[in-house]
């Protein structure tokens, strides 16, 4: 805050933002470790706080959650509690969850209360939220829908309706589900929308269903988070999992989050990381909710030193102190390199973000670099021996991991009468299989 004696200096940021924040929510505000608000909430929250409709777009890790949810709760704080007063819709899970934990950090010291809504558990406790148990509610889409269906959801006390990551919203299909949820809103509301970009579909979205907003735009100076420092490692595709290894045996490294492209290589990597002595979990789309929620605990409290993840949580973690981002897969998309690099430093920290990359990835990586702007460091580790040969072709299909012989090709497992058809490369894929071959390159799957 301001020094109140000084008058020979521009207010900081901090004065400007929270200026108009109650003392029991600035509070909440300073237990939480802000020292001055980032640019988006400085330039947010004095126009949100008056109840005006807005369009803001940030990039990633720069504080836009908080951005909407202190004027939610500066706004409610005197409202009558036991009705639904504000909506938060939120494409993933994960994002419903860090939503909430905000919540109720930043409004301990009121009387309002939020309520994360979301699919994978059950929903007898978000029933009684619903009914009256919460004041503010952050919801996925279709959980929403669930309950909805349902016929005990009243808003007609909704007064803030927040879509968070509007972008990504659309990316993942959740566009007809929106237009059902507003359309069972109150016309007469404030609507807050919030986005990392701002694509023409997002535009046209904000024109349809807000009022006249005022536009909060954040330009970067990177376009990656400000504070990342970036490093590229080329290294041959079956050296990764030893190049890795070997980076880890520096502590320096002591809170690491690792990205990779499939499902079965997170969970292959986080055994082959276990085995090798290194505190780590794995969370990805496959794992229960409770899974996903024990592993992002135990990496928020440091009991694991490295969480590998997949895509699913490029927008979803929000750990402090994340030291170090490591791709180990290259994304073929720039954006996604993006979202992934933004878990650490965020809000204003300082933070490392290093890219394993083979060969066969670097065009993916020379589209990464056009985005940035700028080309990456490239770096060799001492000692790491980058000659070592390839190990030999596995015939066992990839993630299968149950030992035994392989089964002969051509033949599938359907047709050994073991089970439904899918599974190995000879027969006919099932669901789970294509679904978590998305994107994998062909060329290097037997060496993954």
């Amino acid at each position: 805050m301001t020094d109140p004696e000084s008058t020979d200096h521009v207010p900081s940021p901090s004065t400007t933002a929270f200026e108009r924040l109650r003392p029991n929510l600035l509070r909440g505000v300073q237990e939480m470790g802000y020292r001055s608000a980032t640019p988006i909430q400085e330039r947010a929250i004095p126009e949100a706080v008056l109840g005006r409709d807005i369009v803001a777009s940030a990039q990633t890790g720069t504080g836009k959650t908080a951005a909407f949810l202190l004027p939610i709760l500066e706004r409610l704080m005197d409202q009558p509690t036991g009705r639904i007063l504000a909506l938060v819709v939120t494409p993933t899970r994960e994002l419903a969850l860090q939503a909430e934990g905000f919540l109720a950090r930043l409004g301990r010291h009121t009387r309002l209360r939020g309520k994360a809504i979301y699919g994978g558990v059950g929903m007898l406790d978000q029933e009684r939220a619903l009914r009256g148990g919460a004041e503010i509610i952050v919801a996925t889409p279709g959980r929403l829908l669930d309950h909805m269906g349902r016929g005990y959801v009243d808003f007609r006390a909704l007064q803030i309706l927040v879509l968070d990551e509007a972008d990504r919203l659309l990316d993942m299909g959740f566009l007809p589900d929106v237009r059902r949820i507003l359309a069972r809103l109150p016309t007469d509301r404030q609507t807050m929308l919030f986005s990392a970009t701002m694509p023409p579909e997002v535009v046209k979205l904000s024109q349809e269903f807000l009022r006249s907003p005022r536009m909060v735009l954040v330009p970067a100076a990177t376009v990656a988070a400000v504070g990342v420092s970036h490093l590229a490692l080329p290294v041959p595709a079956h050296q990764k999992t030893a190049l890795l290894q070997e980076l880890l045996r520096d502590q320096t490294l002591t809170s690491v989050l690792v990205f990779t492209r499939t499902k079965h290589r997170a969970d292959r990597l986080a055994r082959q990381l276990q085995q090798g002595g290194v505190d780590c979990a794995a969370i990805h789309g496959d794992r229960s909710q409770s899974q996903r929620v024990r592993a992002l605990e135990s990496f928020r409290r440091g009991t694991h030193r490295v969480l590998v993840a997949t895509d699913i949580a490029a927008r979803g973690i929000d750990v402090e102190g994340v030291s170090h981002v490591v791709n180990f897969d290259v994304p073929h998309e720039a954006e996604t390199y993006v979202h992934r690099v933004g878990r650490t430093a965020r809000a204003q920290r300082r933070g490392d973000a290093l890219t394993l990359v083979a060969p066969e990835e670097e065009d993916d990586f020379a589209h990464i670099e056009q985005l940035l702007g700028f080309a990456v460091q490239r770096a060799r580790i001492p000692g790491f021996d980058y000659a070592a040969p390839a190990p030999p072709r596995s015939r066992e299909p990839e993630g299968r991991g149950r030992g035994g012989p392989p089964r002969p090709f051509g033949r599938s497992r359907g047709s050994q009468r073991r089970g439904p058809p899918g599974g190995h490369r000879g027969g006919r894929p099932g669901p789970r299989d294509r679904r978590d071959d998305f994107q994998r390159p062909r060329q290097t799957r037997a060496r993954w």
